[in-house]
């Protein structure tokens, strides 16, 4: 064992003895903005709701829950076909808990040839593929952060994976890839192209969705945890052709998906429209939070998610993290320098958040 942190009578696996276990601070805060989740709570007729449906499914829970959740994957294609004008049905969708059971099963199940993501981008795709033994390759973004085309294109050729992932919008830096981007990235690559869709209904772009019946090559991975504010119930989807769907089979755990979470979900999908109402107003809000950082004279990466990643201050960033957290402000250091991230919060958690942010800015600049 390399790490003695490690006891030597523990059989880890050497690859996994450096590495830290993912998480971001959970911190008692009057804003906790860290991890881009929805603030707005669920309604009281659609807790109610829930709450009847969870009623009426417990005295079946001594019996294994639908191991293929049939119904849950059919009411997500319903979902996704009236989002993009596709026809998918439930053989074309998987569901686990939360998307990154997703972005395991598909190294699990396809990682052999290796994988490439495009950094920064969201921090789990290169850690499970850590920790399911995929060698994974760090491809690289521009100086700004933005995705060029042609740089893809040429890392891709230069280094063809099983495995391609695009993140859209990305996390941490807020950008959404054209369609017609993604497309052309399509026709180069080799494997599977995995399209991390997280954020998609915070975009204002066509979803990668609409690629799969002419590149069934193309697999998209989404989460109900921010737009429908569902983070504590733990569902993601895959959206692909079916043989992806049938890799997902070999690599499932049995009844990975129980009762009481395929029945919440459904009662959130049959309240939709009520819960991307409010994604409208996180849109707006983030405009807002936007132009009032840049009138303390920080830069603001362009952003189609509900988060803003800002540079321009003085400070580092775990400096200026921890006073933040001083003022009872909870936001992320992703480890980027010069560069913090925040959450699009309610405008109570906004508010308080540019208070304390212009409160520090003074200090540092006087």
């Amino acid at each position: 064992m390399t790490d003695s942190h490690w006891p030597s009578w523990l059989p880890l696996r050497p690859s996994l003895a450096p590495l830290s276990p993912y998480g971001a601070p959970q911190i008692a805060a009057d804003a906790a903005l860290n991890t881009n989740e929805n603030p707005y709570s669920l309604s009281a007729a659609l807790t109610g709701a829930i709450a009847t449906k969870i009623s009426m499914v417990a005295s079946t829970l001594n019996r294994y829950p639908d191991r293929d959740a049939l119904s849950l994957r059919s009411a997500l294609a319903a979902y996704i076909n009236e989002q993009s004008s596709t026809q998918f049905t439930a053989a074309q969708i998987w569901a686990a808990n939360g998307s990154n059971e997703i972005i395991q099963s598909l190294f699990l199940a396809c990682g052999g040839q290796g994988a490439i993501g495009f950094i920064p981008s969201y921090s789990m795709h290169p850690l499970i593929a850590k920790v399911t033994s995929t060698n994974w390759i760090d491809g690289k973004r521009e100086n700004d952060f933005s995705l060029d085309v042609e740089s893809v294109l040429n890392q891709i050729k230069k280094n063809p994976q099983g495995l391609t992932f695009l993140t859209t919008p990305n996390n941490p830096t807020g950008e959404a890839i054209k369609l017609g981007d993604i497309e052309r990235i399509a026709q180069h690559v080799t494997g599977l192209l995995v399209v991390d869709e997280a954020y998609a209904e915070f975009s204002d772009e066509e979803s990668a969705v609409t690629l799969i019946a002419q590149y069934p090559h193309v697999v998209v991975i989404r989460t109900m945890s921010k737009a429908f504010a569902f983070a504590g119930a733990r569902v993601g989807y895959l959206v692909a052709h079916p043989s992806v769907i049938e890799a997902m089979l070999l690599v499932r755990l049995p009844y990975h998906l129980s009762t009481l979470t395929q029945s919440a979900a459904l009662v959130a999908l049959d309240f939709k429209d009520e819960l991307l109402s409010g994604v409208r107003e996180l849109k707006a809000a983030r405009e807002r939070v936007a132009a009032s950082l840049q009138e303390m004279g920080l830069s603001v990466l362009p952003s189609q998610a509900n988060f803003l990643l800002f540079t321009g201050f003085a400070h580092t960033s775990n400096e200026l993290w921890k006073l933040m957290l001083d003022r009872g402000i909870l936001i992320r250091d992703m480890g980027l320098s010069g560069y913090l991230r925040t959450t699009i919060g309610t405008t109570d958690e906004n508010n308080k958040f540019l208070s304390a942010l212009q409160e520090c800015l003074v200090k540092e600049r006087s």
